[in-house]
């Protein structure tokens, strides 16, 4: 680290309180603790836990999870505990296992899980449990469900309810727990775009207005410019900025797009005086957005709320900027970036 102090401080924090970082390294030394993530998932304070975790990840000490999956798999165990009803906890408790963690690993393998993922499949879950209880409560059960109840309960619930459910229903139907059933279909909706003057006007606030924080002004760019959504810009890294023949090129797709020359300027700015740097956390970190936590870039909910008090609605953007995109491009290369 570059400032020892800091990271003595953080040692030293709550000495000789349960659940301090002395505390836990402590009892992980003395075998209190295995070294394990399953060991991680039940200790408490869990913020102060899952932080020592991506450290120990960091290091190679424990093996590299995605940390969404850990957060999920940490919450299902306090969720399960919380369900009275010890039938509902194990239908649960299957349902989660065997249909939602596998498909969250999957995904894993594929790319990070985003935070917006694990909220939901974590609704999933929660939105089961309340449909058991919804059953419960009318004398029912899975084994005696069937269109009616399912329609029922449609009837009673909003559209975010009935669409977090839909995973749920579908897996007791494929596991003949329910009578034959059909669902309505899916119901998307979009935000409207904002107009183009809107959004044009927002670009040179962004890359104009020396007022602004860098961090905002670049994320937001980003954003505007290239529709990308939040959950991919902060995964961007150094290596995604490219110097080639005198231009500077961002790495969203294949080919790299080029960057025109008053965002590459914000760019190096930023990359100079990034947030976050002083810590073990991300020493030498090549994330573009470094975060607080060990490995980790900046949580995508935090930049949202950056970005959206200083006026970038940046769901409305994205759409505004997809929208030109095709109206310039060919629809391919729209979709690649």
């Amino acid at each position: 680290m570059d400032r020892p102090l800091s990271g003595l401080a953080w040692l030293d924090r709550s000495k000789g309180n349960p659940g301090s970082t002395a505390d836990l390294l402590r009892r992980l030394g003395q075998g209190d603790i295995e070294l394990t993530h399953e060991a991680f998932h039940h200790l408490q304070p869990w913020r102060a836990a899952a932080h020592l975790r991506e450290l120990l990840m960091n290091c190679g000490i424990l093996p590299a999870i995605d940390k969404q999956i850990c957060s999920f798999e940490r919450w299902l165990i306090e969720h399960l505990a919380d369900i009275p009803d010890p039938d509902h906890a194990q239908i649960i408790r299957r349902f989660a296992i065997w249909e939602v963690l596998p498909r969250l690993r999957a995904r894993a393998e594929r790319k990070p899980i985003t935070p917006a993922a694990r909220r939901h499949v974590a609704d999933q879950v929660k939105q089961a449990t309340a449909f058991l209880t919804w059953l419960a409560d009318r004398d029912h059960t899975l084994a005696t469900c069937g269109q009616t109840g399912v329609d029922a309960w449609h009837v009673e619930h909003n559209e975010y309810a009935r669409n977090s459910i839909r995973s749920f229903l579908l897996w007791c139907s494929a596991s003949k727990l329910t009578r034959p059933f059909r669902l309505p279909p899916v119901q998307i909706s979009r935000a409207a775009p904002m107009p183009q003057t809107e959004r044009l006007e927002l670009i040179g606030r962004l890359l104009t207005d020396p007022s602004l924080p860098l961090r905002v002004r670049v994320a937001g760019s980003i954003v505007l410019l290239y529709a990308q959504p939040l959950s991919r810009v902060i995964r961007l890294t150094l290596d995604d900025i490219i110097r080639a023949d005198q231009q500077i090129l961002l790495r969203l797709g294949e080919p790299p797009s080029p960057v025109p020359d008053s965002l590459a300027e914000l760019l190096f700015r930023w990359i100079d005086s990034r947030d976050n740097m002083n810590t073990a956390t991300n020493h030498a970190c090549r994330w573009l957005f470094p975060g607080r936590r060990a490995g980790q870039p900046i949580h995508p909910d935090v930049l949202a709320a950056l970005l959206n008090d200083i006026g970038i609605p940046t769901t409305a953007g994205r759409t505004a900027a997809i929208r030109q995109h095709v109206l310039e491009m060919p629809a391919p290369i729209v979709a690649e970036l």
